[in-house]
């Protein structure tokens, strides 16, 4: 994987669904953008491309391939993703983060029965994050959290207390793989998680 070469910071934000990486990652752009920082917000899968419309397709159980297949549609949703948005925005020296990237890939994609070395490889040419957090939080906390925010909708292809036990194992030992990760513990609450968020970015970006 590639190092960074531009000016701007790439941070992703990652968790098991429903451990609140999507309101995390809200929060730290509020918090660059009053520090004076230009900064991008962005997700995975994209909703733009015909990948990432396929991939939610296949997440809402709307359309079924097999596990191989769909980690493919993500790796070419996230290189678009990556020349159409992230890599501009950083050149420009603005501060992109991601609601999940390819640490997703790895962790939910060796749930589905697939080899780790191999999604590593078909991610191989993309940038690693310069900061990635993981929002520790456990199945059952993330599944009650996930259907109350759903209410009376059907849960996704991953929102499943066995497969999400088995993607934060995989979650666990990334940081044993890759450099500038931080776990944190999501369990506590939303204002405490975001503290603990800051002090790490200001650290990094010596604010």
């Amino acid at each position: 994987m590639l190092q960074n070469p531009y000016t701007g910071k790439l941070i992703v934000m990652e968790g098991l669904d429903g451990s609140g990486q999507s309101t995390q990652a809200n929060l730290l752009k509020d918090f660059l953008l009053k520090k004076g920082y230009q900064t991008v917000l962005t997700k995975e899968p994209t909703q733009d491309s015909k990948d990432g419309r396929k991939i939610r397709e296949v997440l809402d159980k709307k359309s079924e391939i097999q596990p191989q297949k769909l980690q493919e549609l993500f790796a070419q949703d996230r290189k678009e993703h990556l020349e159409g948005v992230i890599i501009p925005a950083l050149k420009e020296g603005k501060i992109v983060i991601s609601d999940r990237y390819f640490f997703s890939s790895f962790a939910y994609g060796t749930t589905s029965g697939l080899d780790l070395g191999w999604l590593i490889e078909i991610n191989n040419d993309f940038l690693l994050p310069d900061i990635t957090f993981f929002l520790k939080v456990s199945p059952e906390i993330c599944l009650k959290r996930v259907d109350v925010r759903n209410k009376n909708k059907e849960r996704t292809l991953f929102e499943e207390k066995e497969k999400l036990s088995k993607v934060w194992q995989v979650y666990q030992n990334l940081p044993n793989r890759f450099d500038n990760i931080s776990v944190i513990n999501g369990e506590k609450s939303i204002e405490e998680v975001a503290g603990f968020v800051k002090k790490i970015i200001k650290k990094e970006l010596k604010i």
